[in-house]
């Protein structure tokens, strides 16, 4: 814990100096000036303002150079008051005040060996000063005490604010994988469709032109739908806001996935049950995850001539099974991992269950149960 401690950085990004920094080490040589002119003996004026401005001085580096700051602030102390012990008869100045904003920077904005050399600075300063300046046992009490808060002030805000960071990064992060995951199972299953709908035209460009046409104008609407998407996405990237990123779509689309066979992969859909009461969010997963499921299948079932695609909703469950009749030494090799992840997540994140691999029966299937009410898992 201690090596950490000590190989700790500096944090990032400290606040640029400002003018509140120059009003505040303006008011302190201010005040010594005042004090100094107030008092009847003035013979060791010149040396009081002198350290009164150093100290002054160094506040205006205590973010950046903490350590620097200090060691030249405290030194310069120190050595007044061992003057004081051995050779003058002076007392101090209200001006050195500023003193106690140097702790509280150093563990704030010190690295970890820059902290710990600080800190043994003003312990070493303490009991000497105590001495220049005799005191009451309470009142050297009070002394250590003032500079250890603050020093535990500045620790308490540094770790409190690199929480605070570090949970804006976790947000950030789930923003990411949100986006990523709306991105490849809208856009991309989309992007996929128009890719099966262009095979399927130019197989039947010759035998069928009107078909070939259709299936052209098929793939017009698809890509108007996806160019639409795509912008949405790409304008909460840019923008920073907030939106919606749940498509419009439940249980009852799921049967838009089914296509008759031929010369390209043929999808039947059945749903059974009262589907019209799930949960939008619930359906919307569900729909995903077909879609997602039909698009692997399509992509990874070698020799498959058919996908399946069954959705039955119970009193208190949806269940949903896709499977293909496609070779299952190819198809129970790992499918595309983002999209296996991104439907795990959507059943895991509504509190439901989802198993994807090889089929005892061949092929591959999908089987997940969802709550017909969503819950956070």
């Amino acid at each position: 814990m201690l090596a950490g401690i000590w190989a700790e950085p500096r944090p990032a990004r400290p606040p640029v100096r400002v003018w509140r920094d120059w009003a505040l080490s303006s008011t302190l040589v201010a005040i010594s000036l005042v004090e100094v002119l107030l008092r009847d003996d003035r013979a060791w004026a010149p040396l009081l303002v002198g350290v009164s401005v150093v100290v002054a001085a160094c506040l205006l580096w205590r973010r950046t150079r903490p350590l620097a700051a200090v060691t030249v602030a405290f030194g310069a102390v120190l050595a007044f008051d061992i003057a004081r012990i051995a050779v003058i008869d002076a007392t101090g100045l209200l001006g050195i005040a500023g003193l106690l904003v140097l702790p509280y920077a150093l563990l704030r904005w010190g690295a970890g060996r820059e902290a710990a050399l600080g800190l043994g600075i003003i312990l070493i300063w303490l009991p000497v000063t105590l001495i220049a300046e005799p005191t009451s046992p309470a009142e050297k009490v009070a002394g250590y005490g003032f500079f250890l808060f603050s020093a535990a002030l500045g620790a308490a805000v540094r770790y409190r604010t690199r929480s605070y960071d570090r949970d804006i990064e976790q947000v950030r992060l789930h923003q990411r994988n949100e986006l990523a995951r709306e991105l490849h199972d809208t856009v991309g299953h989309r992007v996929l469709a128009i890719a099966v709908q262009a095979q399927a035209g130019r197989a039947l460009s010759a035998a069928d032109p009107k078909r070939a046409l259709a299936t052209l104008v098929t793939i017009e609407e698809e890509a108007s739908r996806t160019l639409k998407e795509m912008r949405a996405l790409v304008g909460v990237l840019r923008d920073g806001t907030d939106a919606d990123l749940a498509p419009r779509r439940g249980v009852v689309d799921v049967e838009r996935l089914a296509r008759p066979g031929g010369e390209v992969l043929g999808v039947r859909v059945q749903v059974s049950g009262d589907v019209e009461a799930v949960e939008p969010a619930v359906g919307t997963a569900l729909y995903l995850i077909a879609a997602e499921a039909v698009t692997n299948a399509t992509r990874h079932a070698s020799g498959a001539t058919h996908v399946t695609v069954d959705v039955t909703a119970s009193r208190s469950q949806v269940h949903l099974r896709v499977r293909d009749d496609g070779e299952a030494s190819t198809t129970s090799s790992p499918l595309a991992g983002y999209g296996l992840r991104g439907m795990t997540e959507r059943a895991s994140l509504l509190g439901g269950t989802l198993r994807a691999g090889p089929d005892p029966d061949g092929g591959w299937s999908v089987d997940a149960s969802l709550p017909r009410t969503a819950r956070a898992s």
